[in-house]
């Protein structure tokens, strides 16, 4: 997914982007900061400034990487940042290391179950080696969120800052320089609960602890092997959209989720930069399949690599767009939306399942941080001002980011007249 770089008609300095004959009810200009959080540990600048290495070196990797080069790396990092954020990569390594140990057979997991006589002794057995596992899992995690995380900040968000028209969902705005630094302290402490979870579940595994996975293809047939792909996707993604949805209930929302929404203009950093009580859950329904049905230990993997792959993708705040196999999965701009109007778009691998369940967006519909479950509030039912504040939402989207490079959300000149004239005879 390598967004193509193309001139359109926005600019730099936030002016109006025309699409068609439409009418602008002020000239309130995109702003390049968002409101900062209302404290911020100063002590730890030192250690965000490690994450933008790539700033005070960018005449370096510029005449290293250069433009074809850098972008084949970007892509590939954002793969490698995608399955080492969290710590996977040692669950991933675990059941590959059985695999080979096993050649397909589990009988060694009744010698350690034999060990067992107490609640002590469970977590003694399936617990050994908990800290080895966890000390490199965790080293691995921050060497790849500073390191790749440091160049994709340097390739986009640097290198190329002056032409965000190219490739930026939202070229007009920017997280200031405090929501920057916040989002990387918030992500950084999301690494540990990360690398500790996978860390518990890699020990868990490799010390015979029960799951649903299973590493003969002949167990259960080849056709389900096959079968199990769609279903496995399925589950999870389904899974998902409901867990996010109940998170966007005015409690939860309000009380742990807006963490995540601090961040109006995602980056990739955006994707774990949440709170420990949301991430535990979040990690759970990755986590359940192998826990409710047999799936494959190749299959359980590739799929959750593919899950968090798009997970970096739909929050780096690039117009990425999704390859012609993917028909299922939305484009970038679809999360980028959801950060954008907060309560809409839901889903994350698959618009299906918001398509369904009446919250993706629509045209006709306005939508706002204090406007929840989805549905968003009629143009017909807004003020003057709610209209003029949606309109300049809508505008400062970029056209590229979208199929066919043209917004979809856009109102013509017409549909805001009849909006302005109900409003007129509702009022």
């Amino acid at each position: 997914m390598t967004p193509k770089p193309r001139k359109n008609d926005s600019s730099r300095n936030g002016s109006a982007v025309k699409y068609g004959t439409p009418i602008h009810l002020n000239n309130k200009q995109g702003s390049e900061e968002e409101e900062k959080p209302s404290s911020y540990p100063k002590a730890l600048n030192a250690f965000s400034n490690l994450l933008f290495w790539g700033e005070r070196n960018n005449d370096k990797l510029e005449s290293v990487f250069g433009n074809h080069l850098g972008r084949i790396l970007a892509s590939l990092s954002m793969f490698i940042l995608g399955i080492t954020a969290r710590g996977e990569w040692v669950i991933f390594g675990v059941y590959f290391l059985k695999y080979i140990q096993s050649g397909g057979s589990e009988n060694y997991i009744e010698e350690s179950d034999q060990l067992i006589q107490s609640f002590s002794d469970w977590v003694d057995v399936r617990f050994k080696g908990y800290f080895s596992i966890l000390v490199p899992a965790t080293i691995v995690s921050y060497l790849m969120y500073f390191g790749i995380g440091g160049y994709l900040h340097w390739f986009y968000y640097v290198r190329q800052r002056d032409t965000p028209e190219n490739w930026k969902c939202q070229p007009k705005t920017w997280l200031s320089p405090e929501l920057e630094r916040h989002e990387i302290m918030v992500g950084s402490v999301s690494l540990v609960f990360g690398s500790a979870i996978s860390a518990a579940i890699a020990t868990y595994v490799v010390n015979g602890g029960w799951t649903t996975i299973y590493f003969n293809i002949s167990d259960y047939g080849f056709v389900y092997f096959v079968l199990q792909v769609p279903m496995c996707f399925i589950f999870q993604d389904y899974l998902t959209y409901w867990h996010h949805r109940i998170y966007h209930t005015p409690f939860l929302y309000k009380n742990f989720h807006k963490l995540h929404h601090t961040y109006k203009q995602p980056t990739a950093f955006s994707v774990t930069a949440i709170h420990p009580i949301e991430f535990m859950h979040m990690q759970a329904v990755m986590m359940s399949p192998m826990f409710l049905f047999p799936v494959h230990w190749l299959t359980f993997s590739v799929g959750l690599v593919y899950i968090y792959y798009h997970g970096i993708i739909d929050h780096s705040g690039v117009n990425f767009k999704r390859y012609w196999w993917q028909p299922w999965q939305p484009d970038c701009i679809f999360h980028d939306n959801h950060h954008q109007y907060f309560h809409v778009n839901f889903g994350f691998n698959c618009e299906l399942w918001d398509k369904l369940h009446g919250t993706y967006r629509r045209k006709d519909r306005i939508y706002r941080e204090d406007i929840f479950y989805g549905t968003g509030k009629s143009l017909h039912e807004a003020t003057a001002e709610e209209l003029q504040q949606d309109i300049q939402e809508r505008v400062s989207e970029n056209p590229l980011a979208y199929q066919g490079d043209q917004r979809h959300f856009d109102l013509s000149s017409d549909e805001i007249l009849g909006t302005l004239g109900k409003l007129k005879q509702n009022h």
